[in-house]
């Protein structure tokens, strides 16, 4: 594979070439810049495979480059300081992120998964920008990958997730189901500002769809959709606390 290197710090471009070239052999190092204008003249010359693209620059955004090219035939990892509300959009729109300073073992499995992966959806990028640029406001939407597409999802519209094994399945308003190769750990954290409330080891739920708390057997909550999902006795008084509060 082909690589484009791109970041506004000289120093941080010399350790990501390091890094490549001695853990990831086999990825060719066809260009460097150090801004967005420098990139775009770059990218009029070439098209890699892979684009390691800082976030913020001298003279513009890792955004405003790929809004220059909207139809870039290419996968992006993007390179960034590690600012919590960051990380969170990488997650929510379901991109590549390493961390700067880069660690050598997360390079090499980005690196990989560029390999394996399709190209991503634009709209994931879109939600991205959105989560970046806004980041005191709650998030409305997420990428979700799935075993062969690519679903962008209000999150509003999510009525429950469940757990199944490491990965969780996702039930939405309209009836749809999705099935993520992600864990339910994974999504409580993600949606902690959102509606959602971990009622059970296996179930996360949108506290907007409660229809009914079922006292038999410990307890169950009726949800909007007619799913019955148990409650864990640890959770029990939180989730009661929660419907008076809600009245």
């Amino acid at each position: 594979m082909t690589a484009i290197l791109i970041d506004d710090m000289p120093e941080a471009l010399d350790l990501l070439r390091t890094d490549l070239r001695t853990h990831c052999r086999d990825i060719q190092i066809v260009g460097e810049a150090t801004s967005v204008v420098s990139a775009a003249k770059l990218l009029r010359q070439h098209t890699p495979d892979l684009l390691f693209l800082d976030i913020l620059m001298g003279d513009g955004t890792g955004f405003d480059l790929l809004e220059i090219f909207p139809n870039l035939s290419l996968r992006v990892i993007f390179v960034t300081a590690s600012e919590e509300f960051a990380i969170k959009a990488f997650r929510l729109a379901a991109v590549d992120y390493l961390l700067k300073p880069v660690n050598p073992n997360d390079l090499k499995a980005a690196v990989q998964r560029a390999k394996n992966q399709q190209m991503g959806s634009v709209k994931s990028l879109d939600i991205l920008k959105e989560t970046i640029r806004f980041p005191e406001q709650l998030p409305k939407r997420i990428s979700l990958h799935t075993s062969d597409k690519i679903l962008i999802a209000n999150i509003e519209d999510i009525i429950r997730c469940e757990a199944d094994g490491n990965n969780t399945r996702f039930y939405f308003q309209n009836g749809d189901t999705v099935f993520v190769t992600k864990t339910l750990k994974y999504y409580e954290d993600l949606f902690s500002e959102n509606t959602f409330l971990r009622v059970h080891q296996s179930h996360l739920i949108n506290y907007r769809y409660i229809q009914a708390f079922l006292k038999k057997d410990g307890g169950y909550l009726s949800l909007k959709n007619n799913h019955i999902v148990p409650v864990a006795i640890r959770k029990k008084q939180e989730v009661m606390d929660l419907l008076e509060r809600l009245g």
